[in-house]
């Protein structure tokens, strides 16, 4: 594995850090791979409970490597098509990844950065951020991002900024749904901590399945198949060892056994 991705594990908490500075994190074919196989990788450990995604340098990310961009303009529409499937890979296995995951957004996040934001659970970000989907400068759109940006915006607001191409701050970033909160820079990390706490404070199970569950509702269109769906899973989660234990620990005025699982060694 080359240095442009760190990979650091705190306990049950593994923070995973783009790590090309000088370009702004920008991202090539090798990056995508790199980030791909190591949230593959996560979503498979039992032992990582939450994943923080967040960029070293002056950036969380500025999107594609110009020179990739280079590479890939030359290259056939076959190929093309097989590069952005990487992409959409990288893009869904973090948007399904049955772990909850942060953003730790410091600086700007253009492009494919966006895309990454919108696919993480929760993201939180500084006053100094900029974000911008960029694409129709180049004539070009930010089609396989689309539904993770979309499904954090909605499409009145992608409407706009996938056309225009503008540059914009963290407070509208936050009031459009891209971000969750924002807090000055010397609070970022004791923001990112208290969510992180928060997280390791729920069921393991339960704050895994919390994506797909909401996934589930959205795509469902029948009440009665909902209903049934519904009551199946909590019905299940009741009975379950993690849910025995959940409801054994409020009733006995106690902390549950995975509250203390996630802490630092």
């Amino acid at each position: 594995m080359s240095d442009m991705l760190e990979q650091q594990r705190e306990g049950a908490v593994l923070r995973l850090r783009l790590n090309r500075p000088a370009l702004h994190n920008a991202f090539d074919a090798e990056l995508i791979a790199e980030l791909t196989a190591a949230l593959a990788a996560a979503g498979a450990d039992a032992g990582i409970r939450v994943v923080v995604l967040e960029g070293s340098g002056a950036s969380f990310s500025a999107g594609a490597d110009l020179n990739w961009m280079r590479g890939m303009a030359a290259a056939s529409e076959a190929e093309n098509r097989q590069d952005s499937l990487a992409l959409a890979r990288l893009m869904r296995t973090l948007d399904e990844l049955p772990k909850p995951t942060i953003a730790r957004v410091h600086g700007a996040a253009f492009g494919g950065g966006v895309g990454l934001v919108a696919c993480c659970d929760i993201a939180i970000g500084v006053p100094e951020a900029k974000f911008g989907l960029t694409e129709s400068k180049l004539g070009l759109l930010p089609a396989v991002i689309s539904p993770y940006v979309i499904a954090a915006i909605g499409a009145r607001q992608a409407r706009r900024w996938f056309a225009s191409a503008e540059i914009f701050d963290a407070q509208t970033a936050l009031r459009i749904g891209l971000l969750h909160e924002v807090v000055a820079a010397e609070q970022l990390d004791a923001t990112v901590q208290r969510q992180i706490d928060l997280l390791l404070k729920a069921g393991p199970l339960a704050a895994a399945g919390a994506k797909s569950l909401i996934a589930r509702v959205i795509a469902t269109s029948d009440g009665q198949a909902q209903d049934q769906a519904n009551a199946t899973l909590i019905a299940g989660l009741r009975v379950s060892p993690e849910g025995q234990e959940g409801l054994s620990a409020f009733l006995d005025k106690r902390s549950p056994s995975w509250a203390h699982k996630g802490e630092k060694p």
